[in-house]
C-alpha cells in the first residue's frame, strides 16, 4: 500500500459527499437523529473491524465525525482510508445520516 496522491485523492473525493481533506486526514460529518446515532455508529464499528481500519470518531448530540487515515504509512490517507470512507457513506445513507455537521 502506498499514499495516495493529491490527483487520487481529488478524484475518490467527488465519489464522497461531505468528505473533504484537513491536515493529513480525510474527514466527515454526519447529522442523524440522536435516537439514530448509537445503531449508526454500530454499523460502523462493525465496518472498521472488517476492514481491520478504524476511524477516530467524535459524537456530540447528532453529529457524528469521522477522520482517518493510515498510521502504518506515517498518517498519509490511503486506498484503504477512500474505501472506509465510502463504506461510511453507505452507512450513513442507510441510517438516515447526512453529511454536515
Amino acid at each position: 500500500m502506498k499514499p495516495l496522491t493529491d490527483d487520487e485523492i481529488a478524484e475518490a473525493l467527488h465519489d464522497l459527499p461531505g468528505w473533504r481533506v484537513v491536515g493529513d486526514e480525510l474527514t466527515a460529518a454526519y447529522t442523524v437523529d440522536r435516537d439514530k446515532v448509537p445503531p449508526f455508529y454500530t454499523a460502523v464499528a462493525a465496518a472498521e473491524d472488517e476492514a481491520d481500519h478504524h476511524a477516530r470518531v467524535t459524537v456530540l448530540y447528532g453529529t457524528v465525525a469521522f477522520a482517518v487515515n493510515t498510521h502504518s504509512l506515517g498518517g498519509a490517507i490511503t486506498s484503504k482510508d477512500t474505501a472506509l470512507a465510502r463504506r461510511i457513506t453507505d452507512l450513513a445513507a442507510e441510517h438516515g445520516a447526512v453529511p454536515g455537521g
